[in-house]
């Protein structure tokens, strides 16, 4: 039973790890700003969650989302920035990203939605200021349709 219940626990601890990896999110650090992004394809969210900010939970869909931390502040606050950005895929065909900003309770996210064929690379290239400071958030993302 002993060896039962061990091997059950790596199982699960096995599964946790390769979850975490395929929604794995990438953090930079830009002068005073502590960078969090990641884009995922839509569907990953839930009804209700697509729903209440108005993302269009599609196949051929994905979500950016970028969060913004003061790092000048030792518990790192939520930033409000400015955010612009375009994808650019493989052939060159470039999409402007409309961030819309949400706020929940402390945190401050940002969220852009792109259409995507399947196997789509887009090569992310992202401007974002607090007023004080602009830096290049450049990132690429290949896309699946599921």
């Amino acid at each position: 039973m002993k060896n039962i219940l061990q091997t059950c626990l790596f199982i699960i601890l096995v599964s946790l790890t390769l979850i975490s990896n395929v929604f794995a999110e990438n953090v930079k650090k830009m002068g005073s700003m502590q960078v969090h992004y990641m884009a995922i394809n839509a569907t990953f969210l839930t009804p209700k969650i697509a729903k209440a900010y108005n993302i269009e939970r599609s196949r051929f869909n994905g979500l950016i989302n970028i969060s913004v931390l003061d790092d000048s502040e030792e518990s790192r606050p939520a930033k409000a920035v400015s955010i612009q950005g375009k994808a650019r895929n493989d052939i060159g065909q470039i999409k402007t990203l409309e961030f819309d900003e949400v706020k929940e309770g402390d945190a401050i996210y940002y969220l852009a939605q792109v259409n995507y064929t399947n196997e789509e690379t887009f090569y992310f290239d992202i401007t974002i200021s607090d007023g004080k400071e602009t830096h290049q958030l450049k990132f690429k993302q290949k896309f699946y349709v599921d």
